[in-house]
């Protein structure tokens, strides 16, 4: 920039030689110079003012576009929202093996409110408390005349409640679209599909996730858009399922139990076909676990898969078995089961002191005999025992796809010693649930084969490692049999279908240690048909006691073997099986003129 000097020389001479001052001419230059650069900061400022201007023009566009934007869309729960994560509502459905519906979804709305656009605030609280009797009307004018600006009212409504809210007719209430999880057959195997609830919700969607039983199990797969909205389908069969419950629920307040438990399983396959537990829930309207108390009474207690019980004499086929295997004795071989006998200072008795003398091995098992069982777990030892009955699946909780099944750990002696060998041999001193018995009673009806119990249905036969050879699985079977047609379960017989099984009577323990005189875990596990096993049945009964005699009783015979013949009765047909009949003699037969 070249600056033009305030007093040129020329300019200078030339007013000295006409007598001018030559200090107006540098004034002069000096005014023109402050008008040049009044003018340039002058533009500049102008050009920054647009500048500016323009901007503040365009953030009050945008921020009038966002206004207009939210004023005409839907409220959003604050705490709902989440910076670029979308809510995933589908859910695949459920189904029985026979592609049955057990769990779907269904489209409905919830309901919330903006108290900001109310017009009546408390003509909305009385009519929603008639709606809502759960509501209350307290609670809802605080939540209206606060300062909350959005608040969940029902995230769930009927249409029949939807259309009594809009009569209302009140702006600040408004609903949002979602779906939610339904089961159409009410508490049908409540306890195997367990529940879902609401994970992360907005006013639009909610997030439905599992909270127990195969929905939390497999709350991934049925989530997961990639399998294409596919059913998981279970192993359960809808029509035995209900047939199970019915007559389990029937027994159970015939005998005046506290609770009851059932498992039918394949013993080829695994598969649980039934699976029931009493008392029960709706999964529709999920109770809330007890907070305090004994976890067993509640509703949401699994008493197949949770319930860890003495299982009594039903454990007394498992010595026998061992015995045979090992070749310490035969079907046959009699054992002297006389009185007195002792061990480790502990006297082992009889069912109301009997004293059986000498019995065959099968006879031991028909009669149920304590001290016969000790006898030959004696001769097993247990280091021996201890081996046999983990390889039978007694040590841990079971396998099955049902996330409380983790919770059904057995209990086990804490020193394995004689005792503990003679009394887990007739089933005291080691607990476990009503499944884990099925799955080692299906050992025996398979052959011996171990099997992993599952709530899915299988393709076929999943048979695992041979726990007992198979001469020994057929000859405990036959035992089990003579136990329905000659000894402590004569009321399991059921006809054209051969039953076999074993009845298992066990004192109840007191939380505080030690039995109870009068309370009982009752227990009978069969198989079926006899001659080429095909089910396993477990039934449980918790403190039954049948008061149809002069006398309460409170034995397995009497109560759970019963329920189970009705079951068995109920179920076989449904399972495809054929009775066999037995043709008559030929003398019973008389001809009829025509």
């Amino acid at each position: 920039m070249i600056r033009t000097p305030l007093r040129p020389l020329a300019t200078i001479m030339r007013a000295r030689a006409q007598g001018e001052n030559p200090e107006l001419i540098e004034r002069e230059n000096i005014r023109k110079r402050h008008e040049e650069m009044r003018d340039k900061a002058r533009v500049r400022a102008e050009g920054r003012l647009l500048v500016l201007g323009v901007a503040f023009l365009a953030a009050f566009s945008v921020i009038g576009l966002r206004m207009g934007a939210l004023a005409g869309s839907e409220a959003a729960e604050p705490r709902a929202s989440a910076s670029g994560a979308s809510i995933l509502a589908q859910r695949a459905d459920i189904v029985d093996r026979k592609g049955r519906i057990l769990a779907t979804n269904l489209e409905t709305f919830s309901l919330y409110a903006q108290p900001m656009q109310m017009i009546d605030k408390e003509r909305v609280a009385d009519r929603l408390v008639e709606i809502f009797p759960d509501l209350n009307k307290t609670r809802l004018m605080k939540d209206f005349t606060g300062k909350r600006k959005f608040l969940w009212v029902k995230k769930k409504l009927s249409p029949e409640q939807k259309q009594l809210v809009h009569d209302i007719g009140d702006p600040g209430l408004l609903f949002g679209p979602r779906e939610m999880r339904l089961y159409p057959n009410g508490k049908l195997a409540a306890h195997v599909l367990g529940g879902a609830g609401f994970g992360r919700e907005g006013v639009n969607a909610a997030e439905v996730i599992g909270v127990a039983g195969v929905e939390k199990t497999f709350d991934d797969v049925l989530r997961d858009p990639a399998n294409g909205g596919r059913a998981l389908t279970l192993s359960l069969d809808l029509t035995i399922q209900t047939a199970t419950e019915r007559v389990l629920y029937g027994g159970m307040k015939l005998l005046n139990a506290k609770g009851a438990a059932a498992v039918l399983m394949d013993v080829h396959t695994g598969e649980v076909i039934s699976l029931v537990s009493l008392p029960d829930f709706d999964p529709n309207e999920r109770p809330r676990p007890l907070t305090k108390g004994d976890a067993a009474d509640s509703p949401l207690f699994n008493r197949a898969l949770q319930g860890v019980y003495e299982l009594g004499s039903t454990y007394k086929i498992f010595t026998a078995a061992q015995a045979m295997e090992l070749g310490l004795v035969n079907a046959e071989t009699i054992i002297d089961t006389k009185g007195p006998m002792k061990v480790g200072g502990h006297r082992i008795g009889e069912f109301q002191n009997k004293n059986y003398g000498k019995l065959s091995v099968t006879d031991i098992i028909v009669k149920s005999s304590n001290r016969g069982t000790g006898r030959m777990a004696l001769e097993i030892g247990p280091e021996r025992q201890q081996e046999f009955l983990k390889s039978l699946g007694l040590f841990e909780p079971t396998p099955i796809e049902i996330v409380e099944a983790s919770g059904g750990k057995p209990l086990l002696p804490a020193r394995w010693t004689d005792l503990s060998a003679v009394t887990v041999s007739y089933g005291h001193g080691l607990s476990s649930t009503p499944l884990h018995l099925a799955t080692a009673y299906a050992a025996i009806a398979n052959g011996g084969y171990l099997i992993k119990p599952t709530i899915l249905k299988q393709d076929g036969p999943r048979l695992g490692p041979r726990v007992m050879s198979a001469g020994v699985a057929a000859e405990s079977a036959r035992m089990l049999r003579k136990v329905v047609t000659e000894g402590t379960a004569s009321f399991g017989e059921v006809t054209g279908y051969a039953v076999a099984g074993k009845t298992g009577t066990a004192d109840k323990p007191k939380p505080t240690g030690g039995y109870y005189d009068d309370k009982v875990i009752n227990t009978f596990a069969s198989l079926f048909p006899a001659h080429d096993p095909k089910y396993v049945l477990v039934v449980t009964l918790d403190e039954p006691v049948e008061t149809s005699g002069d006398e309460p009783r409170r034995t397995a015979g009497w109560t759970a073997v019963p329920v189970a013949a009705e079951i068995i009765e109920r179920v076989a047909p449904l399972l495809g099986l054929r009775p066999h009949v037995e043709p008559l003699a030929l003398t019973d037969i008389t001809l009829a003129s025509h």
